[in-house]
């Protein structure tokens, strides 16, 4: 499916996205191995590593972006949506396997100094291996947030923290072409190693933190009580709201007290009229409100939230 966002860009099905990010990772991987060989510059060796974990990151997401969009099925009853923490959570680990390695091989190059042949042309292909990854880590992100996939985001981050990463080799390595400093290439590595690891902290949240069913955030969940206490002319109070995420997925419920003396009928109308409201502020909710009775109210104040 191919669709146009607001200004006119052409947006395509996530799982096109998720392989062009494939493509394009396994174009940038192959450019900086060959040439980080050629050159002996362990910061474009470092590169290709990084540039080969995003490789790996994006088939993970091509793979948990299919599998979290099938419908509920009778294992899972509550769908598949949680594939994409756990792929997430996993990215996060080969980042910091990278970052460890990176730093192992920059401080080898330290004690064990080495000259880099061919700088520049060391630097062309960072240059061009950050422009690839801009372009399709600005259209990955951009999709992931549309879909909110936090595993085509964590792609996104992959491709993103590449390119800086590759802008600070094409750094490093003119330095080393204008003022013969070797030294520069290893510490560069290390400096890359540090900030992806860094960026691997911020990526673990987002990913493992929903495996722990925490609730949404407090601007989503501020959005929910709006909506339920629009509707507070209806009802007597509401208590217990519980929500969570599971990959694209909010999951929302909480007991709705309306008087007793109102049908069945209205009472089941005054929930869809609330669900769809909160549909229209979230991503993909599914809300499960539990009516009860006037006498099964929990507070003896006319009040009508709990916190």
């Amino acid at each position: 499916m191919i669709e146009f966002d607001g200004k006119g860009l052409i947006m395509l099905q996530p799982t096109k996205v998720a392989g062009l990010s494939i493509v394009s990772n396994t174009f940038v991987v192959l450019l900086k191995l060959i040439v980080g060989i050629i050159t002996g510059s362990v910061a474009v060796v470092s590169e290709a590593i990084h540039s080969s974990l995003d490789l790996m990151a994006s088939v993970i997401a091509f793979f948990s972006v299919r599998i979290s969009s099938r419908p509920p099925d009778k294992e899972h009853p509550y769908g598949h949506g949680k594939f994409e923490n756990i792929s997430g959570t996993i990215e996060t680990l080969l980042i910091f396997v990278a970052g460890i390695w990176i730093i192992y091989e920059s401080v080898h190059k330290l004690l064990h100094p080495e000259p880099i042949r061919l700088p520049m042309l060391g630097v062309s292909v960072m240059l061009i291996g950050a422009a690839v990854n801009f372009v399709v880590g600005r259209y990955v992100k951009k999709t992931g947030e549309k879909i909110q996939s936090v595993a085509m985001r964590s792609n996104a981050l992959h491709l993103l923290t590449d390119v800086y990463s590759s802008l600070g080799v094409a750094v490093s390595l003119l330095l080393v072409s204008l003022t013969g400093w070797h030294i520069l290439d290893p510490l560069i590595g290390i400096a890359i190693a540090l900030y992806i690891m860094k960026e691997a902290v911020s990526l673990g949240k987002e990913s493992f933190l929903p495996l722990l069913d925490t609730r949404l955030s407090k601007e989503e969940e501020g959005r929910i009580r709006h909506i339920i206490d629009s509707y507070s002319n209806e009802f007597i109070e509401y208590h217990d709201l519980r929500t969570r995420r599971s990959g694209p997925e909010e999951y929302i419920d909480f007991h709705l007290v309306v008087p007793s003396d109102i049908n069945v009928e209205t009472a089941h109308h005054l929930c869809d009229r609330i669900e769809k409201d909160i549909q229209e502020v979230l991503h993909r909710p599914k809300v499960f409100i539990h009516i009860e009775p006037e006498h099964e109210r929990k507070y003896t104040k006319p009040l009508k939230q709990s916190q």
